[in-house]
């Protein structure tokens, strides 16, 4: 996987391409994660998550649902976003590490793995879908 930096980071758009936002690799207390920056909001992401996505999507194998939602909003099953945050996933629970900021798997992390060349994405106003590569 190509590392970004803060220096260097990924430019990124929402699914729909209506956002622009930032995203590279850092550490934190011993852990790879994702920062993402959007706007003057911060979110950081398990960088485990790249690998354990695609992983769940090739096994999946079809088109599915990103779903992304705010981390106290629902998440509906079978979308990207409910595996984001299910006691199913491989790390057991929210990729999001920052408390109030845990959601949102669904918006930011697919468009990540698009750029990757690991996912393809769909760029719909809403609804949209993501599949392996």
């Amino acid at each position: 996987m190509q590392k970004r930096t803060k220096d260097n980071p990924w430019k990124l758009k929402t699914p729909p391409q209506s956002s622009t936002y930032e995203m590279y690799i850092d550490e934190k207390e011993g852990k790879e994660i994702i920062v993402c920056t959007v706007g003057k909001t911060i979110l950081h992401y398990d960088a485990r998550i790249i690998n354990d996505l695609y992983e769940m999507l090739k096994s999946h194998g079809d088109w599915m649902l990103l779903g992304s939602k705010d981390e106290k909003a629902e998440a509906k099953d079978g979308t990207v976003e409910f595996w984001g945050r299910s006691s199913d996933n491989p790390i057991g629970g929210w990729y999001g590490l920052k408390k109030g900021l845990r959601g949102r798997v669904g918006m930011y992390i697919p468009p990540l793995m698009e750029a990757l060349g690991l996912a393809e994405v769909e760029h719909n106003k809403r609804n949209n879908r993501i599949r392996a590569k």
